[in-house]
C-alpha cells in the first residue's frame, strides 16, 4: 500500500472530489473473511492513503449494487453498534512491530469510533485522540474521508517511516467481512482487525520533524447535590471545583500524563448485575485517564475484556481501586503516569494519590497512595515477556500495606496457537507469609477445532489490592474441546458448534470445591443471528453458608445442580434486536429458573435507540420461594456525531434501588466537550415515613482542549 503525499490542501467533507483523486489509483480487490474466506468481496471497496506535513488522510470509496440495503442505524461517537451496519475500518501498525495498533472506524451516517489492540488480541475501545472524518454519498455507493494528526498518534524516529495499514469493509446485509489482506477466518472479527502481522506494508510515508508535543485540558465543573445518606445529610447543597489533566511527549514515544483535582463526574454509571455467586462481580473501568493504553498493563493474558465476571485470573492491577470505593466516589488529588516505549521495551507507570474520605459519617479511606510499574519485551516474532509491580500505602495515620510482583509470558506462534504464564507473590502488612498465584495456559484457536487448557493455582493470603480477585485459595483445572464444522449442506448456515467444557477446583488442603461440566450445541447462521442449547452439571462444596438475596440463605455443605439453557441471538443489524436466554434447572438444594434479555436494542431511527434489559430469577430454597429482578434501559439520542443525550435507567430488586444516569455530551471543538449529568438513586422499597430518595446531583462540566 502506497502512501503519496499531496501538496494541495485537503477538505476533509466526504465528498471525494479534489484532483488527487482522479490522479492516484485507489487500493481495492478486497478479499472476504466471511462468508466465504479467500474469495474476492462480492462489493467493490477503494481505498487512498495520502498525507501532508500535519496529517495522515485516509479515504474510502464504498459501492454498494443495491444502495437501498445499506445497513446504518448509529451515529454517535464511539458506540458499538457501529460496526453493526455497513461501515469501513482502517488501521495503523506504527511501530511496525506487528503485534500493536491503532484502529478508526466509521459509517455511512459519520458515526465513528476509535481503539487501541495491543498483542494482537486486548484492545482498548475508549481511547480517544482528536481525528476528523466526514462521510457522504454518491449515485453508487458511499464515501468516507478521515484527517488524523501525526501529533494525536505515536510512531517510531525517523522521516521515512514503515508502517503497517489494513482496511476492511463490513456489508452487513450480506453479513460480509472483507479485508485489504486476506486474513484466516478462524480468527474471528475482533482478532482479525488486531492481526497487525497480516497487515499490508505502508510504503511512501515521510513523517513530520520530532516535536514535544504539549496538550493541557483544563476543566470547570459545577453542581447541586442532596445526600441522605451522608452525615450530617446534604439538600440541594452547590459545589464547584477546577483541575487540569497535561499530556507531554517526552519523546516520540514516550508521553507523560499528568493529572490534578482528577474528576470523572461524567463517566456514564455501571450497568448493574445480578449476582447469585459467593464470589465478587467484576466492573469494567469507564475513566478515560485509566483507559489510554490500558494494555499495556495486561498480565498473563488476561484482561477482563468486556466486563466478564466469571474468569478465576487474577487481575494484578484494576485502575476501578483508586478512586472508588464500593459505589461512591474516593477524591483523587492527581498523579501521573508515563507510558510508550524504549527499543523493543514497553513500559507502563502509574502513580496516584486519593484523598481522605468520609461517606456516612465513618472513614471510608485513609489517603493513599497508588503506584505500578509494568515493563515488557517484546521477543520472537509475536511473543513478550514482561514484569509488573503494584504497591498501595496509606498515609501515616492509617496501618496498612501492599505490595505485589510478578512475571509473565505470552507466547504466540502461528495464527491461532498461544501461551500464557504468569508466577506472581503478593506481601500485605500484618501477613506473616507472602503468598503466590501462578497460572500456565495453551489456546489453539482454529476455525474448525479450538482447544483450551489450563492450570492455575491462587494461595489463601494471595491478595493483590490494587487487583481483582474473584475467588482465592484454589487449585484449578480446566479444559475446553470445540469443534466448528462450516455448514456445506445448509445455504442458511454459516457454522455449527460443539462445546465441551470440564472444571476442576480443590483447594489448598486437597478438597474439592468446584467440579462443572458444561456442553453446548450452537448454530451460525448466515445473517449473524446465533441459536443455542446448552447444559451445565456443577458440584459446589461451600465451607461457610451465604446470603444469595435478603433471607435467602445457603448453608454450609455439599451439592449439586443440573441447569439446561436455551438461547437467541439475532444480528444486531435489525431494527429489532436481542440475546434472549432461559435457563432451568436444580440450584443448590432448591429450584431455579431465570429469563435474560441483554444485549437487546431497538433502532427507533438512526438518531433514537432504545436498548432494554431484563433480568428475572425466580427460585426455591427449603426456607422458601425469592426472586431477584433487574430491569434497565439505555435511550440514546443523538443529533450529530459529535452531540447526544442518554439516559440509563436501573430497577434492581436485590438492592433495593431505582437509579437513574442522565447525560448529555456535546464535543464542541475537537478534544473539548461540555457534560450535563443528572444522577439519582432511591430506595424502591422505602418504608413508611423514610426517606425515598438516596441521592441526588445535577452537574456541568466543561473542558477546553489546547495543544502546543
Amino acid at each position: 500500500m502506497r502512501a503519496v503525499r499531496v501538496t494541495a490542501p485537503m477538505r476533509v467533507d466526504g465528498r471525494l472530489d479534489e484532483d488527487v483523486y482522479n490522479r492516484v489509483n485507489p487500493a481495492s480487490g478486497f478479499i472476504q473473511m466471511e462468508p466465504n474466506g479467500g474469495q474476492p468481496a462480492t462489493e467493490r471497496t477503494e481505498v487512498w492513503v495520502f498525507y501532508d506535513a500535519a496529517n495522515v488522510y485516509v479515504s474510502f470509496r464504498a459501492w454498494e449494487s443495491q444502495p437501498d440495503r445499506t445497513i446504518v442505524n448509529e451515529m454517535r461517537r464511539d458506540s458499538n453498534n457501529i460496526r453493526q451496519g455497513d461501515s469501513v475500518e482502517f488501521a495503523f501498525d506504527t511501530f511496525r512491530d506487528r503485534r500493536n495498533a491503532i484502529l478508526f472506524e466509521a459509517n455511512a451516517l459519520g458515526g465513528w469510533t476509535d481503539l487501541q489492540s495491543t498483542n494482537e488480541r486486548q484492545f482498548n475501545a475508549d481511547w480517544n485522540p482528536v481525528w476528523t472524518l466526514r462521510s457522504g454519498r454518491f449515485e453508487g455507493g458511499w464515501t468516507i474521508e478521515a484527517a488524523v494528526p501525526f501529533k494525536s498518534i505515536r510512531y517510531g524516529p525517523g522521516r521515512v517511516q514503515d508502517w503497517g495499514f489494513q482496511a476492511r469493509r463490513t456489508n452487513k446485509s450480506k453479513n460480509e467481512i472483507a479485508y485489504l489482506t486476506k486474513v484466516p477466518p478462524a480468527l474471528g472479527l475482533g482478532r482479525a482487525d488486531f492481526s497487525a502481522s497480516l497487515y499490508a506494508s505502508l510504503v511512501g510515508l515521510e513523517a513530520p520533524p520530532l516535536s514535544r508535543t504539549l496538550e493541557l485540558k483544563p476543566y470547570v465543573i459545577a453542581d447541586l447535590t442532596t445526600d441522605n445518606l451522608s452525615v450530617p445529610r446534604r439538600a440541594h447543597d452547590p459545589g464547584g471545583d477546577v483541575g487540569i489533566d497535561t499530556k507531554y511527549s517526552i519523546t516520540q514515544n514516550l508521553t507523560a500524563d499528568l493529572s490534578y483535582n482528577t474528576d470523572f463526574a461524567q463517566v456514564e454509571a455501571d450497568e448493574q448485575q445480578v449476582n447469585l455467586t459467593r464470589f465478587s462481580l467484576f466492573f469494567p473501568e469507564k475513566r478515560d485517564f485509566f483507559l489510554e493504553n490500558q494494555g499495556l498493563f495486561t498480565f498473563g493474558n488476561n484482561s477482563f475484556q468486556g466486563g466478564s465476571a466469571a474468569s478465576d485470573v487474577p487481575l494484578l492491577f484494576y485502575s476501578r481501586r483508586i478512586g472508588l470505593s464500593g459505589s461512591r466516589e474516593v477524591p483523587i488529588l492527581g498523579g501521573g503516569r508515563l507510558t510508550g516505549r524504549v527499543g523493543r521495551y514497553q513500559l507502563g507507570l502509574v502513580n496516584m494519590e486519593t484523598r481522605a474520605s468520609t461517606i456516612a459519617g465513618a472513614a471510608a479511606a485513609p489517603a493513599t497512595n497508588f503506584s505500578v510499574v509494568r515493563i515488557k519485551r517484546d521477543i520472537l516474532r509475536r511473543s513478550s515477556i514482561g514484569v509488573l509491580a503494584t504497591s498501595r500505602s496509606r498515609s501515616q495515620t492509617a496501618a496498612g500495606s501492599n505490595q505485589v510482583l510478578g512475571i509473565d509470558g505470552t507466547f504466540a506462534f502461528f495464527n491461532n496457537l498461544t501461551f500464557a504464564t504468569y508466577y506472581a507473590k503478593s506481601q500485605t502488612d500484618g501477613v506473616a507469609d507472602a503468598d503466590t498465584s501462578y497460572r500456565a495456559q495453551m489456546e489453539y484457536g482454529g476455525d474448525r477445532y479450538g482447544v483450551q487448557v489450563e492450570r492455575l493455582t491462587i494461595d489463601p493470603n494471595f491478595n493483590p489490592e490494587i487487583g481483582f480477585l474473584r475467588r482465592t485459595d484454589m487449585r484449578k483445572n480446566y479444559a475446553q474441546l470445540r469443534f466448528s464444522p462450516r455448514s456445506r449442506r445448509y445455504r442458511r448456515v454459516r457454522k455449527f458448534s460443539t462445546i465441551g467444557q470440564f472444571t476442576y477446583i480443590e483447594d489448598s488442603a486437597g478438597r474439592i470445591s468446584t467440579r462443572i461440566s458444561d456442553g453446548e450445541f450452537a448454530v451460525e447462521f448466515q445473517n449473524s443471528d446465533r441459536f443455542q442449547i446448552g447444559v451445565n452439571e456443577d458440584y459446589e462444596f461451600l465451607v461457610r453458608p451465604f446470603t444469595i438475596v435478603p433471607g435467602a440463605r445457603v448453608a454450609a455443605g455439599a451439592y449439586e445442580f443440573t441447569t439446561g439453557r436455551i438461547g437467541y441471538t439475532m444480528g444486531q443489524q435489525r431494527r429489532l434486536s436481542a440475546n434472549v436466554l432461559v435457563e432451568q434447572g436444580s440450584f443448590y438444594d432448591g429450584d431455579r429458573t431465570a429469563v435474560t434479555i441483554n444485549r437487546s436494542r431497538i433502532n427507533v431511527s438512526p438518531r433514537l435507540s432504545v436498548e432494554p434489559n431484563v433480568v428475572l430469577n425466580w427460585f426455591t430454597l427449603p426456607s422458601g420461594s425469592y426472586s431477584a429482578t433487574l430491569i434497565g434501559s439505555r435511550i440514546t439520542f443523538t443529533i450529530s456525531p459529535l452531540l447526544f443525550a442518554s439516559a440509563l435507567v436501573q430497577y434492581n430488586s436485590s438492592t433495593r434501588t431505582m437509579s437513574t444516569n442522565a447525560r448529555m455530551r456535546w464535543q464542541y471543538r475537537p478534544g473539548s466537550e461540555l457534560f450535563i449529568v443528572y444522577n439519582e438513586e432511591r430506595d424502591s422499597e422505602a418504608a413508611a415515613g423514610a426517606p425515598g430518595l438516596l441521592n441526588r446531583a445535577f452537574i456541568i462540566k466543561v473542558n477546553r482542549f489546547l495543544r502546543f
